[in-house]
């Protein structure tokens, strides 16, 4: 009988928790609107100062300020793609099938050894 080595499943494959990702998209959606609050000052100043290459500066400003929130907005309420989805998870799903992990069998496992009372 072919005896297949023993491979333990990780738990660094798991995915992230939900409060996890949740976390990590508000932290994006507030740097972004810090970009656009960024945007909106900058214009702000660019118009106030009467800056030179005005008609260059003020349509990239007013841009950012239109683009970056809808950015925002769909980056925030994305989330990673299921594991079915996903091309590296279908490879692995195959191999997996392919050489399921195999328990060790009775002669493999170390053996407690336990001391007898006196």
């Amino acid at each position: 009988m072919k005896h297949q080595a023993y491979r333990p499943i990780l738990i660094t494959d798991a995915s992230r928790s939900q409060d996890d990702q949740l976390t990590s998209r508000q932290r994006r959606y507030v740097a972004m609107m810090g970009v656009r609050v960024a945007c909106v000052i900058a214009g702000a100043i660019l118009v106030g100062t009467r800056a030179p290459l005005l008609w260059l500066w003020l349509p990239l400003v007013a841009l950012g300020m239109i683009v970056v929130p809808w950015l925002a907005v769909l980056l925030a309420n994305d989330r990673p793609p299921k594991e079915q989805h996903r091309l590296i998870g279908r490879s692995a799903r195959r191999q997996q099938q392919e050489t399921p992990p195999m328990s060790l069998t009775a002669e493999e496992r170390p053996h407690k050894v336990i001391d007898a009372e006196p």
